[in-house]
């Protein structure tokens, strides 16, 4: 028997088309930005929704809602703190974002982009 008493139960929404395409026991909390596999497909996380239900004494967690889009993992990562953002941040125009790299070349990649401004030349 699995013991599900740590794990989070999540409903994976696939988005736009409002579908649930999975019901996981995830033993962490996913944040937006984070890719993750089902099924052999990647999906890209764009939000995260907690639901609670009242019980006696109180609120408690109920589940947890991640609302996904297919898409392909990125090649091109840069970490910025502690998290990774899309492309080369040394670039005046990424976005420093998890899920968009940036506005004159989203799709990339940013090696050889004609576009590339440093950050330093500003």
């Amino acid at each position: 028997m699995l013991l599900k008493k740590n794990l989070l139960p999540t409903e994976i929404i696939l988005t736009p088309a409002r579908q649930c395409i999975a019901k996981l026991y995830l033993d962490r909390q996913l944040q937006p930005g984070n890719y993750m596999e089902i099924e052999g497909k990647t999906y890209a996380i764009l939000e995260r929704h907690h639901f609670y239900q009242y019980r006696v004494g109180g609120y408690r967690f109920d589940k947890a809602t991640l609302h996904v889009q297919e898409s392909k993992r990125p090649e091109e990562t840069t970490l910025i703190g502690d998290r990774y953002v899309i492309g080369n941040a040394d670039c005046k125009f990424n976005a420093r974002s998890e899920i968009m790299r940036c506005a004159v070349n989203p799709e990339g990649p940013c090696e050889g982009c004609r576009l590339f401004e440093s950050v330093d030349d500003c």
